[in-house]
């Protein structure tokens, strides 16, 4: 179930975060095994962070209002947060600080033709631009055939985490580290859903996969979150085979709300072999088709 009410946030984020530290973790003595919490007890939070426990359980009912910087830099440290989770927690704050939530200017749904110029010359990676919410806005050549097992979807723009919550089967044959996918996807999603609570496509996105996928609920209840960062794709495509690839994501300056997502493999490679495979099964399955047979 998800909520985008920030005291109920709070709340759970913070018990979650507790929930997962145990006393030696943090550098406290156990005190004997019978202890009825899982993790760390309020008091010992307030300990660490070096506020007193009726603050903290002020805050952890779902109220930050008037937290500084520093105490919650101090209780990011009890509950050893990382750094998506710290910024995480830091936009609950904001939104639990303010009446009106000030909106944030609403991401394109569409690339500039300049941008789709900048996709088309990069012939030998798949490219493709998306939104924080994984619709994907833009791609070159090979990125659409990269994603061609993508079952269709007649919804534009197609969305990538549709295709991985509501199409498992073919997701899990696609994404060799599916279930480690699953887990990453659902936590960038509960970030930009902290960030931006006002998105309301974004928001419409997480409650239909929340009510169609039993796989997102449970990712959603983890109380994770992720950064979209740069790493590895490992894909098994049916025309080409295993590609392990590498992925730079870039945040593109001038399109807030927007990531150039690259693909690429070291020279010498089977990955390399495969892109350059792919790149001519590619140049044979585009043969004369408009760019509207797209990704998705």
């Amino acid at each position: 179930m998800t909520t985008t009410d920030p005291r109920t946030e709070i709340k759970q984020f913070l018990t979650s975060r507790r929930a997962r530290i145990a006393p030696e973790r943090a550098g406290l003595p156990a005190y004997g095994g019978n202890r009825r919490v899982t993790g760390l007890r309020r008091e010992e939070v307030a300990l660490l962070a070096g506020v007193s426990v009726d603050y903290y359980v002020r805050m952890e009912r779902g109220s930050l209002t008037g937290a500084s910087d520093g105490v919650l830099d101090a209780l990011a440290s009890a509950l050893q947060l990382d750094e998506a989770e710290r910024a995480h927690l830091f936009h609950l704050a904001r939104r639990s600080g303010t009446s009106g939530d000030p909106r944030r200017r609403r991401p394109a749904t569409t690339v500039r033709p300049a941008l789709q110029q900048v996709l088309d010359a990069l012939t030998e990676a798949p490219a493709w631009v998306c939104n924080n919410r994984y619709d994907v806005l833009a791609t070159n050549r090979l990125a659409r055939a990269l994603y061609a097992p993508m079952p269709a979807d007649p919804r534009r723009p197609a969305n990538t985490a549709r295709f991985l919550y509501l199409r498992p089967e073919a997701a899990r044959a696609f994404f060799v580290d599916h279930e480690h996918l699953t887990h990453d996807v659902a936590a960038k999603l509960r970030m930009e859903a902290g960030r931006d609570p006002h998105d309301e496509e974004l928001i419409a996105l997480i409650t239909e996969l929340s009510t169609h996928s039993e796989l997102f609920r449970r990712r959603w209840a983890s109380q994770d979150v992720r950064h979209h960062r740069s790493g590895r794709k490992r894909l098994h495509h049916p025309e080409v085979g295993r590609l392990d690839l590498d992925v730079e994501t870039m945040h593109l300056p001038a399109e807030p709300g927007l990531l150039l997502n690259v693909y690429t493999a070291p020279a010498g490679t089977p990955a390399a072999d495969g892109l350059a495979l792919l790149a001519s099964w590619a140049a044979d399955r585009e043969a004369g088709a408009p760019r509207t047979q797209a990704l998705g």
